[in-house]
């Protein structure tokens, strides 16, 4: 059974922020899957549904984003999800726009729901799947997260999350390696957007390195 989180905050104020990334993408997945009705139950919300014969529970935690770690440790011990089954998606602010990237492992590197989760559970061996939401330019970053997306990014939005859904699918499918291998690509041009990965393919194709630059989180952030 995996467990995979989608990371953000409550509240409709919140729905269309950048920081609400991850709990798009677990509501498109939601639907994607056919899941039942979420229910409100470690302190979150969560359903239950498969993906080729492989169980999920979709968990968006309702605790605000520096105490994710509550609600994912307690769906993790009800359902008995080991580490290594957990995918954690999130906004991340050292990736362009239209981009993200699959992490395994490592520390929190200063995000705040990560850093919550990777204390509850005991351990940082989880899978992260990292959505690009840029780097603001004299902004501060907790303003810049907790705003929404500008009509130029939401018009890309929904092709990005389908994108990302497709990496999700592969994870559980044939795990985060695979999925890191199949959709990384190399850095774009200077001055450039790089593309998101491309829909899920048959074959696999040969990973770039991953950039060392992990999200900074912004400082007092709910």
């Amino acid at each position: 059974m995996y467990l995979v989180a989608g990371l953000g905050n409550p509240g409709r104020e919140y729905e269309g922020n950048r920081h609400n990334v991850g709990f798009m993408l677990v509501d498109l997945l939601a639907e994607r899957w056919s899941s039942g009705p979420f229910r409100e139950k470690f302190k979150g919300e969560f359903a239950k549904t498969s993906y080729r014969g492989e169980e999920v529970v979709l968990l968006e935690p309702m605790t605000y984003m520096n105490l994710s770690g509550e609600s994912v440790q307690r769906a993790m011990a009800f359902f008995k999800v080991p580490l290594e089954k957990l995918v954690v998606v999130h906004d991340e602010l050292d990736l362009p726009f239209g981009t993200f990237r699959i992490k395994l492992g490592g520390g929190a590197a200063g995000h705040k729901g990560l850093k919550s989760i990777t204390q509850h559970c005991g351990g940082d061996g989880y899978a992260r799947v990292r959505v690009g939401i840029d780097r603001p330019a004299g902004r501060s970053t907790e303003s810049y997260v907790l705003s929404d997306f500008p009509a130029s990014d939401r018009a890309e939005l929904p092709d990005l999350l389908v994108k990302v859904a497709d990496a999700v699918q592969c994870i559980v499918r044939e795990g985060p390696q695979v999925a890191m291998n199949r959709y990384h690509r190399s850095p774009p041009r200077k001055g450039r957007r790089r593309s998101a990965a491309a829909p899920e393919p048959e074959g696999g194709q040969t990973p770039a390195e991953e950039p060392a630059s992990p999200e900074e989180p912004p400082e007092g952030s709910t």
